[in-house]
C-alpha cells in the first residue's frame, strides 16, 4: 500500500520550529509522507523574526503544479500566506487540483509578535480560502481579526465559532490557548454540534510552532482516512504531549519548539 500522502502550504522557519518545517516533522511523524510548497521564507529564531521575503508567485504555481502532477495528496493544510496577492494565487492554483479536506490555519502573527499577514489581506483570506475550508483552526487573536471583535474569553468562544462557521467553511477548531485560566481549551464546532476539548496549560516557553503543528497533525490524521473529530482529538493529544516534552530539548533562548519526535528521542 501506498502511504498516505499530504501537502502544506505555508512559509519556511529558519529556526525549524514552525511553519513547513514543523508542519513537515509532525505530519512524518503521524506516519503520513509530506510534501511542501513554500509561500516565504523568513529569517528567524527561538527569539523572533528579523526578516520575511515572500516567494514569487510563478514560483508557488509551478511548486503546486508540480504536486499536482505526481503525487496522489489526501489532504492539505494552508498556513502562512503573507499577502492578498499570494492568497489570490493560491486560491486560483488550487482551483483544479483534487488535494482532499483542506485545513485552514490563519497565521497572522508570530509567536514573538511579528505580523505575518498584512491587514488588508484578512478580507481576501475570508473571500477566497475560508469557504473552501473543511476546517478553519484559529486561536483567539486571530478569530478576533477574522470577526472585527475581540474574543478573549471561554464564555464568548461558542459565539465565535458559530459566527466563524456562518463566514462558510465547513467547521471551525477554536483554540483556547490564549486564555487566562490556566487551561488550553478548544472547541471544535461541525455541523453534528460542538465539542470541547479540554487540557491544562503546561507551564513553559517552548510553544513555538504549537499552531502549525496542531493543523499539520489534523491534516495527517484526515490524509490517513480518519473522521474529523477524530483526527482533532489525536493532534491534540499529540501536541499536547510534544509541548510537555519540550522542555527536554533546551533549543534556543526564546520561545523554543515543541519536541515532535518525543516518542523516539
Amino acid at each position: 500500500m501506498t502511504i498516505p500522502q499530504a501537502l502544506t502550504i505555508a512559509g519556511s522557519d529558519s529556526g525549524g520550529g514552525a511553519g513547513i518545517q514543523a508542519d513537515i516533522k509532525t505530519m512524518q511523524m503521524r506516519g503520513v509522507f509530506a510534501t511542501s510548497v513554500i509561500t516565504a521564507i523568513t529569517a528567524q529564531n527561538t527569539c523572533g523574526v528579523n526578516h520575511i521575503e515572500m516567494t514569487s508567485t510563478a514560483s508557488v504555481r509551478a511548486q503546486i503544479a508540480a504536486i499536482a502532477a505526481d503525487f496522489t495528496i489526501r489532504a492539505h493544510k494552508i498556513g502562512m500566506l503573507g499577502t492578498a496577492n499570494m492568497i489570490a494565487c493560491v486560491a486560483a492554483s488550487l482551483r483544479d487540483c483534487n488535494f482532499g479536506a483542506l485545513v485552514l490555519d490563519p497565521v497572522m502573527i508570530s509567536k514573538g509578535g511579528a505580523p505575518l499577514l498584512q491587514s488588508d489581506a484578512i478580507a481576501a483570506l475570508k473571500h477566497e480560502l475560508l469557504p473552501r475550508a473543511t476546517l478553519i483552526t484559529p486561536n483567539l487573536p486571530e478569530a478576533g481579526e477574522l470577526l472585527g471583535r475581540p474574543v478573549v474569553t471561554r464564555d464568548e468562544m461558542p459565539q465565535a465559532a458559530a459566527d466563524l462557521l456562518a463566514l462558510g467553511c465547513r467547521a471551525v477548531l477554536l483554540k483556547g490557548g490564549h486564555l487566562a485560566d490556566g487551561h488550553s481549551d478548544d472547541l471544535l464546532l461541525t455541523a453534528d454540534g460542538t465539542t470541547w476539548l479540554t487540557a491544562a496549560r503546561h507551564p513553559t516557553q517552548n510553544t513555538h510552532g504549537t499552531g502549525c503543528t496542531l493543523s499539520a497533525a489534523i491534516t495527517a490524521g484526515l490524509a490517513k482516512g480518519l473522521p474529523l473529530d477524530a483526527a482533532v482529538r489525536e493532534a491534540k493529544d499529540y501536541i499536547n504531549a510534544a509541548i510537555t516534552a519540550a522542555d527536554r530539548l533546551h533549543v534556543g533562548h526564546g520561545h523554543g519548539p515543541l519536541h515532535h519526535f518525543y516518542r523516539w528521542w
